[in-house]
């Protein structure tokens, strides 16, 4: 493989800094194949032109792996839009909002529901905003509060979910870099080429997500805030005035008027059939595939599946169980039916658009070398022990820089997996820090889409949302590094995670214990 030095950064510093500039992440990532390309054909643009087409994007596209992930997310969009269509999320939404008489558990209440629709996190921002506003606003809870926590349990939670709209889009971007490592590098370091395993064995280090969601239970329970949010809290319970004066809500008709079908007979544990039974399916479906009929053991049968042809069949079957019950106890006709699977289908086009030209990237990258560069220039500057923090600290800037998540994956991590692997860094901590650092930045983003989502569900003034979000995305991340990412890098046993866990998670509640002060200002309006 010819040495392209300093040239092989180019294509990815050029798609980082063209989206931080543009906020355009399809046209940044295409212009760093584009420069790749032309890179690799001896610097002729027309050349470098027709081959980001003909090679890498069509070339990521013809991939069997790589067209079954895509089909899989696009399938279980379309499962979420009949589901949320037919009325079952809003069935969620009622009987949670049963449950919240006080201001505390109005808060409690909208963090439960955030977890319970783990699917997609633009659904679940869209349904726990637009439907406990009018719940928090009479129990006088700040719609600064409100998109807080809207905010703080929707990527952290459906990124981490065994199935969601996230799980097919994050084991792509492992198993591209995977492909990139070989498969002898991957068994070097007692790796399974098995990507959904991975994919699950990376769920315990992301601490930021888990932390962060913990962090907004310690809040809702305890009753205390700080920093700017604590004013709006205060403000509210105080004044009864859920946005302060001046204050310009960010909302849209279009995203906040949820349209279901109104003669549907769902209950709320319905919209949990469809997403059990693809948990079910892809279990039965990875114990088919990898040999169980043929008396493989179940850790064998699962580490020898290919998990996207399994995920394809789980998320058509549930996909056709949503439509059965649409049809039944939902109301909806057959073309409504169709219709809503469409709308579901048609949120994911962008995601699927980042995730192509992602492919493309990682494979112009690992012809130019670029990940070997790095290695060579950072190897003795860096300790290996710190690559998890750095990974995690650098893909929160970027996320924070321009917006959107899901880019910052396809970017950082074709670099992560090749320099854990030779940094001799730990593999799995690393990967978790690249899905975890995009949700920081993304807390932090005022361009960020899930958090101006947030704001316009819960008709927040947007600038207000970020301001009081911002203090607790950054004191989660410190303690993230600090007693999470750094630990981890020092290639501890699996076990060790628990422990980390729970040392972050008791820092996370003396802090918001000890700093933070009661927002009723002991008037006992939070007692029950």
């Amino acid at each position: 493989m010819e040495n392209y030095g300093l040239l092989s950064l180019l294509p990815p510093l050029l798609a980082i800094l063209l989206a931080w500039k543009s906020r355009e992440v399809l046209i940044s990532l295409f212009v760093g194949i584009l420069v790749g390309a032309t890179i690799l054909v001896g610097f002729n643009p027309l050349v470098g032109f027709m081959k980001t087409f003909d090679t890498y994007i069509v070339g990521s596209l013809s991939d069997s792996w790589n067209a079954a992930i895509l089909l899989f997310l696009i399938t279980l969009s379309g499962m979420v839009g009949i589901i949320t269509k037919s009325g079952a999320t809003n069935a969620i939404a009622d009987f949670v909002a049963k449950k919240a008489k006080t201001a505390r558990r109005a808060q409690i209440a909208t963090w439960f529901m955030g977890v319970l629709i783990f699917f997609d996190d633009y659904a679940n921002s869209l349904i726990v905003g637009t439907t406990m506003r009018s719940i928090t606003d009479k129990l006088k809870v700040s719609r600064e509060k409100l998109a807080y926590i809207v905010d703080c349990t929707a990527a952290p939670v459906t990124s981490m979910a065994l199935i969601s709209t996230w799980v097919g889009y994050e084991m792509g971007l492992i198993q591209e870099a995977f492909n990139n490592l070989g498969e002898g590098a991957l068994a070097q370091i007692g790796l399974s080429t098995n990507v959904y395993a991975t994919f699950i064995k990376t769920i315990p280090y992301r601490f930021y997500s888990i932390l962060a969601l913990f962090m907004v239970l310690f809040i809702a329970w305890l009753g205390k805030d700080f920093g700017p949010m604590l004013k709006a809290e205060r403000r509210a319970r105080k004044e009864g005035k859920v946005l302060r004066d001046g204050a310009t809500p960010l909302a849209s008709k279009e995203l906040t008027d949820m349209e279901v079908n109104p003669n549907n007979s769902m209950k709320w544990y319905d919209a949990f059939i469809p997403m059990i039974s693809v948990i079910v399916i892809t279990i039965i479906g990875l114990w088919y595939n990898g040999g169980g009929l043929e008396g493989k053991a179940i850790r064998d049968a699962f580490g020898n599946a290919d998990a996207s042809v399994v995920l394809l069949w789980a998320s058509f079957g549930g996909t056709f169980i949503a439509g059965l019950m649409a049809l039944v106890k939902g109301g909806l006709s057959i073309e409504e039916t169709v219709e809503s699977w469409v709308d579901g289908a048609k949120a994911l086009t962008v995601a699927c658009g980042i995730l192509i030209l992602a492919w493309s990237l990682g494979s112009v990258t690992k012809e130019l070398g670029t990940a070997n560069y790095l290695v060579e220039i950072t190897k003795g500057i860096i300790p290996p022990f710190m690559v998890p923090a750095m990974i995690f600290t650098i893909s929160g800037i970027i996320a924070f820089a321009t917006g959107t998540s899901w880019g910052t994956n396809a970017i950082i991590m074709p670099l992560a997996v090749p320099m854990a692997f030779h940094f001799g860094a730990p593999m799995i901590p690393t990967i978790g820090a690249v899905l975890t650092g995009c949700v920081l930045g993304d807390h932090c983003s005022p361009i960020s889409d899930t958090t101006i989502m947030s704001s316009t569900a819960s008709a927040s003034d947007h600038i207000d949302h970020v301001s009081t979000q911002l203090p607790y995305a950054i004191v989660v991340g410190v303690v993230s590094i600090i007693f999470g990412f750094i630990p981890a890098g020092f290639n501890l046993p699996s076990w060790t995670v628990a422990p980390l866990l729970l040392i972050g998670l008791t820092v996370i509640y003396l802090i918001v214990n000890y700093y933070g002060e009661s927002v009723e200002e002991n008037e006992g309006l939070l007692n029950e």
